[in-house]
């Protein structure tokens, strides 16, 4: 079997995938979560990697050292450093969620260099990424970066702090999709950026090699890893990941992950499409030397906005509820909610905007908002697809996953404003797998693309219904005056 392991933002998920594509052991444990102050947020890698190990001795535990290679997925721009020797880290990671670097990026800003910056890594300058991760810690750290200047101590991301345990320190790889996360890597020579590495003051030494994302790319040392010995053939960032493990090998093909915001990936095949709508250009995978390319929109605020309905508001006692709560009416009942709660994201980037609820009247019913609060999910996806087709990349099919998508209402309503068939795979574990299906191409274990299509069926599709432009009409109108409303 395939070994895939997921290391997420708040856990590891580790799965046993067979060669049917069926998932026949789990395990999952979380791992801590650090927050020293206001707009940091931190991990210790040694508690990932201890996450790690618990997680893949669940499956062991379930299904023996029955694994013929490992694939790896994880949470992407989140950086740390490591002893290259002893493999113990001198500090915290950084996660992609922190703030605390937008100094460092002010600073950057009068550097001429700084004007190429998005057009040679398709992402916009923000604390998100790596580079400026790295930049913080040279420059409040300087005796820890001393160890990285000389080369005792190394960077990178989680992947490639996974792949370093794994093999007692053997291997120092990341693939491309991760690697196009960081702002040093440029995705037209695939390469890492020395004009970058120079802005950010980086050395180069301290960066892993860059791989493909499917391929004989490494061994795990046993004595490292639960006793086994098996190479290590797939590698992905998480969204990627999921891109990959819904299959969606052909240009327009997209996801999109409804879990706490929504994360849409779409496929532009070999053109590396730079933008200005708002929304971030990436490498999906790389497979014999060959980059894919992706446009990536990211909303703050989806599964969120359910869960703020249940614990502050209390007018569902948990997510499954809302569905049957928004089908207790038969519209929206002239309201309008703009989920602004932590700010918009994609495609309109207003970080100071708060969220809103229009058209309330006296009528308006529990089950209006719920049913708002649906339409409010399908409304900022349609956003971010509209920005797409700006690119002039069609949109041919989306497939969906995550822990909303087992929402019937909320699919059909996403697919009446798309107006495009959604795809509803009958496993959602589209992350794991994608790792999976990777690292199983990567030994030939599935033979090729067309094999790996027929593994993750679609359980349920849904077809466009209703073509009314009023709904959309309406939140536009919404939008607009809640971001007038942050701008005063």
């Amino acid at each position: 079997m395939i070994l895939s392991i997921d290391a997420g933002t708040t856990g590891v998920t580790v799965i046993a995938v067979n060669l049917e594509g069926k998932i026949t052991a789990r395990g999952y444990q979380e791992f801590p979560q650090h927050y020293p102050q206001p707009g940091w947020v931190e991990h210790d890698l040694e508690e990932i990697w201890q996450a790690t190990l618990s997680a893949a001795g669940k499956v062991l535990a379930q299904v023996g050292n029955t694994f013929s290679a490992i694939g790896i997925t994880n949470q992407r721009e989140t950086v740390g450093l490591w002893n290259r020797k002893t493999l113990v880290s001198p500090c915290k990671a950084i996660v992609w969620q922190d703030r605390r670097t937008t100094e460092v990026l002010e600073e950057l800003k009068s550097n001429p260099a700084i004007n190429s910056v998005q057009q040679k890594t398709g992402l916009p300058l923000d604390p998100y990424f790596s580079a400026s991760k790295l930049r913080w810690l040279a420059k409040n750290h300087p005796s820890i970066w001393e160890e990285v200047s000389k080369g005792d101590t190394i960077v990178g991301t989680i992947d490639t702090y996974l792949i370093s345990r794994l093999t007692d320190g053997a291997a120092h790889i990341t693939d491309a999709s991760n690697a196009s996360r960081t702002q040093l890597y440029n995705i037209h020579t695939g390469a890492w950026d020395q004009e970058l590495l120079e802005l950010f003051d980086i050395p180069e030494h301290a960066l892993p090699t860059i791989v493909d994302s499917s391929g004989l790319l490494a061994t795990t040392n046993p004595t490292a890893f639960l006793g086994i010995e098996v190479p290590i053939t797939g590698i992905a960032g998480d969204q990627q990941a999921a891109l990959f493990g819904q299959t969606q090998f052909d240009v327009g093909g997209a996801k999109c992950t409804y879990g706490t915001g929504a994360f849409i990936l779409q496929n532009t095949g070999d053109k590396a499409i730079l933008q200005d709508n708002g929304l971030i250009t990436t490498v999906a995978w790389q497979l014999s030397g060959e980059r894919t390319f992706a446009n990536e929109g990211s909303v703050f605020v989806a599964g969120a906005a359910v869960q703020w309905l249940r614990d502050e508001l209390k007018i569902i006692n948990s997510a499954e509820e809302i569905e049957a709560l928004a089908k207790t009416v038969t519209d929206n009942g002239g309201i309008v909610f703009v989920p602004a709660l932590t700010g918009l994201g994609a495609p309109y980037w207003i970080p100071d905007a708060r969220g809103s609820v229009f058209g309330l009247t006296r009528g308006t019913q529990r089950g209006h908002l719920a049913r708002a609060t649906l339409e409010a999910l399908a409304f900022q996806v349609k956003d971010v697809f509209d920005a797409m087709a700006t690119t002039g990349v069609k949109l041919n099919s989306l497939r969906v996953d995550g822990g909303a998508s087992a929402n019937d209402l909320l699919i059909q309503i996403q697919a009446d404003q798309l107006q495009v068939p959604i795809e509803r795979p009958s496993n959602l574990d589209s992350t794991a797998l994608g790792a999976a299906y990777l690292a199983g191409l990567g030994i030939g274990y599935w033979k090729d693309l067309q094999t790996l299509r027929g593994l993750n069926h679609f359980e349920t599709s849904f077809t466009p219904e209703n073509t009314s432009p009023e709904p959309y009409k309406r939140w536009k109108q919404a939008v607009q005056a809640t971001i007038a409303f942050a701008e005063n």
